[in-house]
């Protein structure tokens, strides 16, 4: 599984990053985790806000900090 967490830098994008970290070792799952800065290689997946959550390749959360359940569900969702 592939999970990129998009953002410049702001604490909502640091607190999505290590919100992930926490979900994916709790869920025991193997997961590359990408914190991708660029804002070239954000502007790619075609959001308008960070941060940003891409799971496999598909957009799932763009311009808000989910919680921890939703990011379950999201990451469950591509497995």
């Amino acid at each position: 599984m592939e999970i990129k967490v998009l953002g410049t830098g702001c604490a909502k994008c640091k607190t999505l990053e290590k919100i992930v970290r926490e979900v994916v070792s709790e869920m025991g799952i193997s997961a590359d985790i990408e914190k991708v800065t660029d804002i070239n290689e954000i502007m790619e997946f075609n959001i308008l806000m960070t941060p940003g959550l891409v799971v496999n390749g598909n957009v799932k959360v763009s311009g808000k900090l989910p919680g921890k359940d939703e990011i379950k569900k999201l990451i469950d969702s591509e497995r």
